[in-house]
């Protein structure tokens, strides 16, 4: 007794499951590693009179960086403390390679 409701095999009133979200903490990681790699190669490149200037304008674009992973993921939950993950990490790992940088000058200099 077929349905009009019925299309093969499969019925229409029944809802799909929604697949598996991607973990979003790979995007939180990739501007981690992005912000590594930007205070990295700024304070290898640039001298030391100018490295702290640059490293701000650097961390004004790890954020619109982190803006844009985070809207890639696609899902309105979690984005929050994702892009606050996302931004905090990288503050924190831009501090470190700075301060990393300024102890490196302080000792070549004594």
């Amino acid at each position: 007794m077929p349905d009009a409701r019925r299309r093969g095999r499969y019925d229409v009133t029944m809802s799909e499951p929604a697949l598996a979200p991607r973990n979003a903490f790979h995007g939180v990681v990739a501007v981690w590693i992005a912000s590594l790699v930007v205070a990295v190669t700024l304070g290898i490149v640039l001298p030391e009179e100018s490295r702290v200037g640059w490293l701000l304008i650097a961390f004004g674009g790890i954020v619109l960086v982190s803006f844009g992973v985070q809207l890639a993921y696609g899902r309105a939950q979690g984005f929050i403390v994702r892009m606050a993950a996302s931004v905090v990490g990288a503050l924190v790992i831009m501090g470190l390679v700075s301060a990393a940088f300024g102890i490196a000058a302080l000792a070549s200099a004594l």
